[in-house]
């Protein structure tokens, strides 16, 4: 991995991790992971592995009974949701704490409307159904610049029910339009109709074998994240310019990996060796078995399957196969 590419990761992670694991962190990332004789020359300990591997920073990697395992580091785009996903479970159980100790300020002050009118808030709890419904749509409204939206169509109501709606108004105006959908919204007939509607009014949409969470941004001021997977019984409202940077941030990094919809021929991002290590790799084959194929160390071998994933969002082997048949890389 390149400095630049080292630099990206700690910006995106910085101020959501704790200080002491970036370093660490980098380490890892700028090599093929380490062996557990390793880590407390590379890393500095067993505590920081331990903190790596609690944040979801690091993984064990298995190779195999003859190869020793091995800790690597979590793909940056991946290690972002984590944190993210583990801020947000905070930002419940404080917003939770505070709600409790107001309600109690409440009840023991004795001049009544002193506690009236909440503060203004970084980070709000939705869980009122229609209240969410109405913020999200009414958020597009306030867009001016940027509308973006991670989407995967998983929702409580059948998708049918959405392909008679027409294209929202924002769509048709200046505000530049982004959508990053899952593979199977436009596997599905209902879900590439409402994709192309969307598109047909204005939005840029791309694809992704899998989109971990909903998302919607409106310029670089407010976010709207899921607290399930549906995002109706519960979802965050978040004005923290520090976490809708790094959300931006991420959605980008997505967008950069992203396929174009509709595009027959995209851009192939691996070089051929990489393509020739992917077609062994859904034979099969392992690492020193590629690595005597081709006449090259296993390390570089490893190197290039590191990049393959990056590339793909994965770091499962399995699921690397998956998405390269998806894409049609490979027969």
């Amino acid at each position: 991995m390149s400095t630049e590419d080292q630099e990206t990761a700690t910006r995106l992670l910085k101020g959501l991790v704790a200080e002491e694991l970036l370093s660490p962190y980098a380490e890892l990332l700028a090599s093929d992971g380490c062996l557990p004789s390793e880590t407390d020359e590379v890393l500095g300990g067993s505590r920081i592995v331990e903190a790596l591997k609690e944040t979801g920073l690091a993984y064990v990697m298995p190779l195999g009974m003859a190869v020793s395992p091995r800790l690597v580091a979590t793909a940056p785009d991946l290690a972002l949701q984590g944190a993210l996903a583990a801020l947000s479970r905070k930002l419940v159980a404080d917003q939770q704490r505070l709600l409790d100790g107001q309600r109690r300020m409440v009840e023991m002050h004795p001049f009544p409307g002193a506690m009236e009118g909440p503060p203004d808030q970084l980070v709000r709890v939705l869980t009122d159904r229609t209240e969410i419904t109405d913020t999200s749509r009414s958020l597009l409204g306030t867009a001016r610049r940027h509308w973006l939206t991670l989407e995967n169509f998983a929702m409580e109501r059948p998708l049918e029910e959405l392909a008679g709606m027409p294209p929202l108004p924002t769509f048709e105006g200046n505000v530049a339009s982004r959508t990053i959908y899952q593979a199977s919204c436009a596997e599905h007939p209902v879900g590439i109709k409402i994709i192309q509607m969307h598109t047909g009014a204005g939005e840029e949409a791309r694809i992704l074998p899998k989109i971990g969470m909903k998302m919607k941004l409106a310029d670089e001021a407010v976010a709207l994240l899921p607290l399930t997977p549906t995002g109706l019984p519960g979802a965050l409202l978040i004005k923290s310019p520090v976490i809708v940077a790094a959300l931006r941030e991420y959605f980008e990094l997505l967008w950069e990996r992203a396929v174009p919809l509709g595009d027959a021929a995209p851009e192939m991002p691996l070089k051929p060796v990489q393509m020739s290590i992917l077609r062994m790799l859904a034979q099969g084959m392992t690492d020193d078995g590629i690595s005597r194929r081709i006449g090259m160390k296993t390390s570089s071998v490893r190197r290039h399957i590191s990049t393959i994933g990056r590339h793909l969002g994965t770091t499962s082997r399995i699921a690397m196969g998956a998405a390269v048949a998806r894409r049609g890389w490979i027969d």
